[in-house]
């Protein structure tokens, strides 16, 4: 049988893995590799990593290992057990005074981000429709739109706007044509918050367009100098937009794969009966777990003063080297512009100047060429402890100084 006449079109059909075209992080992963080989002796200190560093904490661990062994959790969730709809409203309540949220119709729980943001497109999305996408970020939700036949107009964030999408450069005619608007605050991968006042303007350009704002707040409780924001605090965030939560990086739950998605219940009624087609639920005992910890604020503040301290670290090594590297507003994220060179070498790109930090240095960055040449370094870098920290930073900073970029 040719497999090539069965693949669909929307993942390249008959040309469906023929490509030679390698992916950022392949490209990462084989320049890793490289690295190792040519000086097995030689550390690699990884910063492009974006899940947490260390484990979740000990209540919610404690409650699982209960959990687990109740055979009332065996069986399917579907979407979501009451516990943790109700533990997802004193969350709202507690981090971000979203007071009034029904759990029974305002909550749906999702087995992470990623197959909400997936799922969401097969609510709303018609062939031929628009959706905006702010670039750089995550792509599911533009993948998937255009997997239906959406068309997606990327938003460029860029810094003299502070990372916020420019709502009076987006055009007339994408806007009034658009169905859904994806956003995420605080920002991956530019560490950006987003303030009252831009939401409002959001708010009320979604208004003006009758758009769907999809906002993605996977690393909502992860602000610094600032309290943590939802839209649907703001007024008429209720009637325009849909708001994701995970315990992924809050709570250092990443592989637990769990989240929920809230708004008004008829927009949250849609995303449930399409996930109820799709997925069972997450295991009973990880929501169970969760309830546990969600809307304790010490303990996603223990989180958060972690990344903090490595942040304030990391910037300090990076200016050092020439970077132009501020705290981030929020996330565990530096998004610095990329050096052009190198002593001689000149970089074309992110990508390059990403390629021979690991190929040359052993220092592993990602790269975002989308809105400017820029590279993430993020604050989950493996070490042994709080002076292990100290000793992996001030590495970091020999082999920066030694690099002799140009910027």
């Amino acid at each position: 049988m040719d497999f090539q006449k069965v693949f669909a079109d929307r993942i390249g059909g008959r040309l469906f893995g023929t490509s030679t075209e390698i992916y950022k992080f392949e490209r990462i992963k084989r320049a890793k590799a490289a690295a190792r080989k040519a000086r097995p002796n030689v550390e690699l200190l990884d910063f492009g990593v974006g899940e947490p560093d260390q484990v979740a904490p000990l209540p919610i661990r404690e409650a699982l290992k209960e959990a687990v062994d109740n055979p009332d959790n065996r069986g399917y969730s579907d979407n979501g057990i009451g516990e943790f709809k109700e533990a997802a409203a004193r969350y709202m309540s507690a981090f971000f005074g979203v007071a009034d949220l029904d759990p029974a119709t305002e909550i749906v729980h999702s087995i992470g981000s990623k197959p909400a943001l997936a799922m969401l497109p097969l609510c709303f999305v018609n062939p031929g429709d628009t959706v905006l996408v702010t670039v750089p970020g995550y792509p599911v939700l533009g993948t998937h739109a255009r997997y239906l036949g959406g068309k997606v107009q990327n938003v460029p964030l860029r810094v003299q706007n502070g990372f916020l999408p420019d709502l009076d450069a987006i055009d007339g005619d994408a806007a009034r044509s658009a169905k859904l608007f994806y956003v995420n605050y605080p920002n991956n991968p530019t560490g950006a918050v987003a303030t009252a006042a831009f939401f409002d303007r959001l708010i009320a350009f979604a208004e003006a367009n009758e758009i769907l704002v999809i906002q993605d707040a996977a690393y909502a409780t992860l602000t610094y100098n600032t309290q943590p924001l939802s839209i649907l605090s703001r007024p008429g965030g209720m009637e325009v937009a849909l708001e994701l939560h995970s315990m992924s990086k809050s709570y250092n739950m990443t592989g637990w794969r769990l989240g929920f998605v809230a708004g008004s219940a008829r927009l949250v009624d849609a995303y449930a009966q399409v996930k109820d087609n799709i997925d069972s639920g997450q295991f009973k005992a990880i929501q169970i777990a969760a309830c546990t910890g969600i809307a304790d604020r010490s303990l996603a503040d223990d989180i958060r003063a972690h990344y903090e301290g490595r942040l304030i670290k990391l910037v300090k090594v990076l200016r050092a080297a020439g970077f132009d590297a501020r705290m981030p507003g929020g996330t565990f994220y530096l998004y610095v512009a990329a050096p052009v060179a190198a002593g001689s070498q000149k970089f074309a790109n992110a990508a390059e100047a990403s390629q021979h930090l690991i190929l040359e240095h052993s220092v592993s960055t990602v790269p975002w060429d989308d809105a400017g040449a820029y590279l993430r370094f993020s604050a989950t870098f493996e070490s042994d402890g709080p002076d292990d920290d100290i000793r992996v930073m001030s590495e970091l900073g020999n082999r920066l100084a030694s690099a002799d970029f140009r910027f």
